[in-house]
């Protein structure tokens, strides 16, 4: 037997611990280093052989109890050596995987098990056959031994990007879990894949990315220096990318979006220096998005997302202010946002004076909702330069909407929105799923140069702060991100969401995505229902996860898989 197969143990079958056609257990030799998730070989019935993936490992000796080895030690010397050498011998238990002849029937007490080749590996797991193959990462079997073997890991596109199934769900506690460096390497090995294609295919993508930390995001088309980071590592991480099949060059066709803000403003709406704003402006890949009443009233329920409206008063209002014939509000009544603030102050009045033929408070909403709608829209759109007159387009101003209609193949756009209050930052999310959307459904289709690729990827990090378990029913957010996660498969909308607990998520959010990755997390945030399925060796393993590992499920894989991932490859912020 060579190297890679040799023998390292035989199945136990017991009385009181049998092989099931699941699951089964073996002795091995106690210096023998084994991992979760390492895969194994064992002979069973027909020349056929079984594979099993390694859950958990344990070791036993022939003492009876915790006291005989106490007694031993001269009844508790820490002194003294045992004078009576004790057997022992690790046992691992394993989850069957696969059968290279499809027989389930439990394996035999006593068979050979074996480590596996990497070919072995490759069809234990399910990667051997799988088609329109996506790379995302790198496992490791018989880590830090002669036998370690590293294999790239595919899996099929068409059940991350559609239509057999879409989305992906990140989570991670903060900092050690890299769920956007994750995210974002996706991202770059999907936008490899499509650039190589044809350029005439049917099948095309495009990204939309929100930046909501620092300037983590801003510079995505630049390559990384790896300045701080140790001698070498440039090489190394170059080389993970040669042998995943990537480029080592960062994302192509990036244009940025940041929120407008006038240059007599006191305070700057972005982390990216000045420098680098007008070095983006110079070569037209940055603009300054900014919203006017006329074009975005309609918008205004997204700064709603998180109030609760149990008797939708919110609601009637909004509906009234968009209605094209409305009194108040009604089409050329109101052409700006100091109008409209003027106007709701109006209405919010507590005594009010009726004109001819009209009854200034309205019968339906309160003057007390009025007040409640004031101070939400005085506190969003007063002295916000965001919230200004319409664009001019001469001086790299647009309105975001308009921006991402025209979004084409193989482009990533990459939204700003770091800076911005938390209710900002949910209207401008908002706003720009809504327009994805509705590009998606064929409400633009009309447009001249509304061209949009066949699939377009959203990526948000944070994502409980618009799709958790506490959300209000009402929110027009969450109505949005569930139709996205229900309906986008089919539209080519797909949602790569990222949160630090995936517990407080919705679950129809969570259970619409057909990729799941896991990151380092807590032990309070394991123990509950949502890590129900996995094995507690792995729960525990995710408390200890490295920087660069997730375990990742996926309906191709025959088993949760362990995966590395490298180092981004585009600038970093330090």
């Amino acid at each position: 037997m060579n190297k890679q197969n040799k023998l390292i143990g035989r199945v136990l079958a017991t009385e009181k611990t049998p092989t099931t056609m699941d699951k089964f257990n073996f002795w091995t030799n106690s210096d023998l280093k084994l991992h979760a998730f390492d895969i194994v070989k064992v002979e069973h019935i027909d020349n056929s052989f079984s594979f099993g993936v390694i859950e958990n490992i344990s070791h036993i000796t022939d003492s009876q109890s915790f006291l005989t080895n106490y007694i031993s030690s001269d009844f508790g010397d820490v002194n003294v050596e045992e004078p009576t050498l004790r057997v022992g011998m690790n046992y691992a238990e394993a989850a069957i995987s696969f059968n290279d002849k499809n027989l389930y029937t439990p394996v035999h007490n006593n068979a050979r098990v074996y480590l596996a080749t990497a070919e072995e590996i490759t069809m234990a797991l399910g990667l051997d056959k799988v088609q329109n193959p996506l790379v995302c990462g790198s496992l490791k079997m018989y880590e830090g031994t002669a036998d370690e073997i590293t294999l790239p890991v595919n899996l099929n596109s068409k059940f991350i990007l559609g239509p057999e199934g879409a989305h992906l769900n990140i989570s991670g506690i903060s900092g050690l879990a890299s769920k956007t460096s994750y995210a974002m390497f996706l991202m770059k090995a999907i936008q490899d894949q499509y650039l190589k294609a044809d350029d005439d295919a049917d099948d095309s993508v495009a990204f939309v990315i929100f930046n909501v930390k620092g300037k983590d995001l801003m510079a995505i088309d630049r390559p990384n220096d790896f300045i701080t980071d140790k001698p070498g590592e440039k090489e190394r991480v170059f080389a993970d990318y040669e042998t995943l099949k990537l480029s080592t060059e960062p994302f192509k066709n990036v244009k940025y979006y940041i929120p407008f803000s006038s240059n007599t403003s006191a305070k700057q709406s972005t982390y990216l220096g000045t420098d680098d704003v007008k070095l983006y402006m110079e070569y037209t890949q940055l603009k300054k998005f900014k919203y006017s009443y006329e074009d975005d009233k309609e918008s205004l329920e997204m700064l709603f997302a998180d109030i609760d409206d149990p008797q939708q008063t919110m609601e009637a209002i909004i509906s009234k202010i968009i209605d094209d014939t409305d009194p108040d509000f009604g089409r050329g009544r109101i052409a700006t946002w100091q109008d409209f603030r003027d106007k709701v102050d109006d209405l919010s009045q507590r005594s009010q004076p009726a004109t001819k033929g009209q009854q200034r408070i309205s019968n339906e909403i309160s003057v007390l909702s009025w007040r409640k709608f004031k101070r939400i829209i005085n506190k969003a759109t007063k002295n916000d330069d965001m919230f200004a007159n319409r664009p001019d387009s001469s001086k790299h101003e647009c309105r975001l909407a308009d921006a991402l209609k025209y979004i084409s193949k193989n482009e990533v756009c990459v939204i700003d929105v770091a800076k911005l209050p938390e209710d900002k930052q949910a209207f401008v999310f908002g706003d720009a799923v809504r327009t994805i959307y509705n590009l998606k459904l064929g409400e633009y289709d009309g447009e001249e140069n509304v061209n949009p690729p066949s699939r377009i990827i959203v990526f948000i990090d944070e994502l409980n702060k618009y799709a958790s378990k506490e959300t209000p029913k009402t929110s027009p957010i969450l109505r949005e991100i569930l139709d996205v996660t229900e309906r986008g498969r089919s539209l080519g909308l797909v949602l790569f969401g990222a949160e630090q607990f995936r517990s407080n998520i919705h679950q129809r959010v969570t259970g619409n995505c057909s990729t799941h990755a896991y990151g380092r997390t807590n032990s309070i945030e394991t123990a509950t229902k949502d890590y129900g399925s996995l094995p507690s060796t792995y729960k525990n393993m995710l408390t200890r996860l490295e920087q660069g590992d997730y375990l990742i499920q996926n309906p191709i894989f025959r088993s949760l898989l362990k995966i590395k991932f490298p180092k981004p490859i585009y600038k970093q912020f330090k």
